[in-house]
């Protein structure tokens, strides 16, 4: 115990002794838009960041698989993205290293409170087969952001293609909100992570058109990590301000306020940083 402490204190105190140097600079940051539309980056990370290093944070808020291709064109110094295997593959190829799980969700289908496909309480892969079978609206970001590479996962791990042809399964190609929005208007079902899901319900009143139905499969896992960008492979890349934000995600006082940052009283995102 006394040893984690110690370990603890000196990576608060690497982090405060870092700031003065880099105060006045700017990071450039790709992300997912969950951690912008829940107001998760603007409402307290960008903030707490520029009080505590007077770094100011820059980002760009676009699913998982534009925020990679941005880091392996050196458009950005460091990714707060959310899909593992992704996130691998770009490792392997050099482009990013220093991956730190910071925080986590669950992914949660949602739908009309009618439910039409009578899905509600099946564990995931019989809700899609349900879903398929009675041809019912289900609304894909289509977007190769993180949320659509997992839907498209549970597809397959339900042995089942995507139904990328099929009329009632509709490809939105936006967001996750604009996603969620049209499949109400569809009175269809989406997937969605669940701060997303809160946001919508709290820009309702707490009582959203759709409702969560498919939720709990160990599968929905939703993890969070960020990366910095290989100075090896973007020379003009500010590495040393990438590992500093990195670490500053990973302190006691920042893991705490992420999981203190609620809307309608429910967490948006659980802290994990080993």
């Amino acid at each position: 115990m006394k040893r984690i402490t110690i370990c603890i204190l000196a990576l608060i105190l690497a982090v405060a002794m870092a700031a003065p140097a880099f105060a006045g600079k700017t990071l450039m940051m790709a992300t997912t838009t969950s951690t912008a539309n829940t107001g998760l980056l603007d409402e307290l990370i960008v903030p707490q960041y520029m009080k505590d290093t007077g770094v100011e944070i820059k980002f760009v808020a676009v699913g998982t698989g534009k925020a990679l291709k941005m880091a392996e064109n050196c458009d950005v110094d460091v990714v707060l993205v959310h899909a593992p295997a992704s996130e691998k593959a770009y490792m392997d190829k050099g482009v990013l290293i220093d991956r730190k799980e910071l925080m986590y969700n669950d992914f949660v289908i949602i739908g009309p409170e009618s439910d039409p496909a009578g899905v509600k309480g099946m564990q995931v892969a019989e809700a899609l087969k349900t879903i398929a079978e009675k041809r019912a609206v289900f609304a894909s970001r289509g977007d190769n952001s993180g949320t659509h590479k997992k839907e498209l996962s549970l597809w397959k791990a339900a042995n089942m293609a995507t139904p990328e042809k099929d009329a009632w399964y509709v490809q939105t190609g936006q967001g996750m909100l604009p996603t969620i929005n049209i499949a109400n208007e569809k009175n269809g079902y989406t997937m969605t992570d669940r701060g997303t899901y809160i946001k919508y319900a709290d820009t309702r009143g707490g009582n959203p058109p759709l409702k969560v139905l498919v939720e709990g499969d160990k599968v929905l896992f939703n993890q969070y990590s960020a990366l910095a960008v290989n100075p090896d492979k973007c020379p003009k890349v500010q590495y040393d301000l990438a590992k500093q934000f990195i670490d500053w995600m990973a302190t006691p006082a920042t893991q705490k306020a992420i999981g203190e940052f609620k809307l309608l009283g429910k967490k948006l995102f659980i802290p994990n940083a080993q």
